[in-house]
């Protein structure tokens, strides 16, 4: 229970951003589970890929994930593609 009311505030935008990060991550998230159910159903094009990597650029600029995790997912993903297509 907050003390002061700038401590209110604070909790209130607490709220706010939790809610917001928490619908971010769960797109990312769907988005993610598509993209490597396509790559591992043998049908990811680039448009499937492009669609992943700018779900995960999304989510990165908006600070619901850090950079260096948007690079590693994005590494991944293409490594997995490229697996996939041999």
């Amino acid at each position: 229970m907050a003390n002061t009311r700038s401590a209110e505030k604070q909790q209130r935008q607490a709220e706010k951003a939790n809610t917001r990060n928490r619908a971010g991550k769960s797109r990312l998230r769907s988005a993610l589970k598509k993209t490597r159910a396509a790559v591992d159903a043998g049908g990811a094009d680039a448009s499937v890929l492009s669609t992943g990597f700018s779900e995960i650029d999304k989510a990165a600029r908006r600070g619901v994930i850090k950079g260096n995790t948007a690079d590693r997912y994005k590494s991944r993903l293409a490594k997995a593609s490229k697996r996939a297509a041999k």
